[in-house]
């Protein structure tokens, strides 16, 4: 089940979107806000009406255990990645699927769009360095595997495009259940910066604070505050733990 709260409101929930039969897994909100698709271990995909709570399109394929959903900003498409390790495109214009990106080696952990919706970062699992990495994708027309940044040894769980800010040049940073961070050169996917969260636990979530900070959930100390530094280069520290 989802539910919806108002922030300056009840503390009830304002909506609850019921019609899963496994837990969900994946939930993004449509650039107007009026509607939500959520996806599950269901091998289901179900988009919903905001305002109404009412589902109002069902898909489901065979093994598509959902692990994240990404809406592509000012555009009707849903970019999924799944257990059976594959990316999938959705059209929300009926739920179907507008494109299947070439399938990993490794179960698709997490996927991430660019703010300006021509790039996506998808991140798989693995173990001993052997799957473990990024892939940034081609969103366009060519749809097409851009690079690739590899250098954690554990699953990737989150990765995050950072605002340009932060740098001269595009970059993305990662988590991983190594304990990790890396910043990594988007273009060439060289390691830029790594900081080591010792006695974190995996590294569940990244997200970006604002243009100078990233939040970043750990299994055993809850979230961190990282900070971006320029001198000397781009480094990352932290500065908090909550």
């Amino acid at each position: 089940m989802v539910m919806m709260w108002d922030l300056h409101g009840s503390p009830q929930p304002k909506q609850q979107f019921s019609g899963h039969a496994m837990v969900v897994t994946g939930l993004a909100v449509s650039p107007d806000s009026s509607q939500l698709c959520t996806g599950s271990r269901d091998n289901t995909l179900l988009l919903w009406d905001v305002g109404t709570g009412q589902c109002v399109e069902r898909a489901s394929v065979s093994r598509n255990l959902v692990t994240h959903l990404c809406w592509v900003p000012r555009e009707p498409y849903i970019l999924q990645t799944s257990e059976d390790k594959t990316i999938r495109l959705w059209d929300s214009r009926g739920l179907q699927v507008a494109h299947i990106f070439p399938t990993k080696q490794h179960i698709q952990t997490y996927c991430e769009v660019s703010e300006d919706g021509h790039k996506c970062i998808s991140c798989s699992n693995g173990f001993g360095g052997e799957g473990c990495e990024a892939t940034l994708w081609d969103l366009r027309q060519t749809r097409t595997r851009m690079c690739e940044y590899k250098g954690h040894f554990q699953t990737v769980a989150s990765g995050v495009f950072l605002p340009r800010a932060l740098a001269l040049m595009p970059v993305i940073a990662t988590s991983s259940h190594d304990c990790k961070v890396k910043i990594w050169n988007q273009d060439t996917g060289a390691c830029l910066f790594t900081l080591s969260l010792d006695g974190s636990g995996p590294l569940n979530s990244l997200a970006v604070g604002d243009t100078i900070s990233l939040l970043c959930a750990s299994f055993r100390r809850g979230i961190h505050l990282l900070r971006v530094d320029h001198s000397p280069g781009l480094e990352l520290r932290e500065v908090a733990a909550f």
